[in-house]
């Protein structure tokens, strides 16, 4: 068993990779009630191409496949829904999918072992009939519905076609009707077959577990056989340079939204770097205590407080900036010219350690929720990430590494930028 453990949050997290592949993370916080459990694998939107291991040949899957597999694999044979009996439990319990990993999990404060066995037992024996996948359609069908109604999905959406030409992160991870109408059993059965195998999944524990009595529990219910072959995923090559400038919409909103997006080189080895030098940055330039805020608010420019994100995988990176104003595009165009200030005047020293000081203490109190731990480690785990290594990282991170990522992330020609106004009635 690895141990992975970080002096300064007195920490540790217990590894142990399994003989039949599985790859089990425990984080024991001793003392507390609530007890957290999420099963990941690695597949998401994006795994629409691939070589299964039991073929030479390619295959390609309807958009929308990883998240469809997820609502169909809580269905049992007996007739029960999985969810429903977590949830007769007392137990807290649900499934997302991303544009890399699908996860399951739930929390609770009794009945946990109980719930592990329903949990363990779906998501290992799923049950696909004809009948059932066509029942789900037309659930998912609403879903995405609803989604092309939801203004922030849509802005973001938007933004990331902007960005991308070919990479499939520019697809909606529910996919649409028409994709949709093309998943049946034979092709489910072939992506679980493929993707939830052992070797390519991790199982994570948070809360006052004795390590070595819960990895027994979690042996005692496996029941998927291990194999080794390996997966080829199948990714088109996206140019460095974005697709399109700009994209706008009009919805029934009563306020316009924006949002930027930055395209960044992907670049695995600096990628935690630039995530923590990114929310420095946004801290100092765009934060509610900046000059920039202050002005845009005071001016009534500026509604609310903006939001960022740094996204990255093995396979895109970017940076997203969103914000509310009934003038989008003088807010976009100020942000612009104060980036484009700092890159020539950096950032004051006392500013920098200000800016570290208060990041590194909210930095601490995500380990105080062991929800939030175990989905940083699924996410972490997903991107080949030590659990540790954003203290580590942080902890050298200097003044001028921070200068030089805002000149190297926030370059103008890689800048796209989605707006949707609100609908004008005639």
């Amino acid at each position: 068993m690895q141990i992975i453990e970080n002096n300064r949050v007195q920490e540790k997290v217990y590894i142990e990779k399994m003989e039949n592949g599985l790859t089990v993370m425990i984080f024991p916080r001793k003392n507390i009630q609530k007890k957290y459990i999420i099963w990941g694998t690695k597949f998401g939107s994006i795994d629409n191409h691939f070589i299964s291991p039991e073929d030479t040949e390619e295959t390609e899957v309807p958009d929308g496949i990883a998240h469809y597999l997820e609502h169909k694999l809580f269905e049992q044979e007996n007739g029960k829904n999985s969810l429903d009996v977590l949830s007769s439990l007392g137990v807290d319990a649900n499934a997302y999918t991303s544009n890399s990993l699908t996860a399951y999990l739930y929390e609770c404060s009794d009945n946990f072992y109980k719930a592990l066995d329903e949990f363990m037992n779906y998501v290992q024996n799923p049950y696909f009939t004809d009948e059932n996948v066509e029942k789900e359609r037309g659930i998912i069908e609403q879903e995405i519905m609803m989604y092309d109604d939801y203004p922030e999905w849509k802005l973001y959406m938007n933004a990331i076609k902007c960005m991308y030409a070919r990479n499939p992160i520019r697809i909606d991870v529910a996919g649409t009707k028409e994709s949709i109408a093309k998943i049946n059993k034979e092709n489910l059965y072939k992506i679980y077959n493929t993707f939830y195998r052992l070797d390519n999944m991790v199982l994570i524990l948070a809360g006052d577990f004795e390590v070595k009595d819960i990895l027994k529990e979690i042996k005692s219910r496996i029941t998927l056989p291990r194999n080794k072959l390996e997966i080829k995923r199948i990714y088109p090559e996206e140019p460095r340079e974005i697709f399109k400038k700009k994209e706008e919409a009009e919805m029934e909103i009563s306020l316009p939204c924006f949002m930027i997006g930055y395209k960044d080189k992907i670049q695995k080895e600096r990628f935690v770097k630039k995530d923590l030098a990114i929310d420095i940055i946004f801290y100092l330039i765009l934060g509610k205590s900046s000059n920039l805020y202050q002005k845009l608010y005071n001016a009534g420019l500026l509604y609310s407080e903006l939001t960022y994100d740094y996204e990255f995988s093995q396979n895109y990176a970017h940076l997203l900036i969103q914000g509310q104003s009934n003038n989008p595009e003088e807010v976009i165009e100020n942000i612009k010219e104060e980036f484009e200030k700092f890159k020539v005047t950096g950032f004051k020293e006392e500013d920098f350690l200000r800016a570290k000081k208060k990041l590194y203490g909210e930095y601490i109190k995500e380990y105080n929720d062991i929800a939030v731990v175990a989905n940083n480690l699924l996410s972490d785990y997903i991107k080949g990430i030590n659990p540790f290594m954003y203290f580590e990282e942080f902890n050298i991170l200097t003044k001028e590494e921070v200068e030089e990522i805002l000149k190297e992330v926030l370059v103008e020609e890689n800048r796209v930028t989605s707006i949707i106004k609100p609908i004008i009635k005639k």
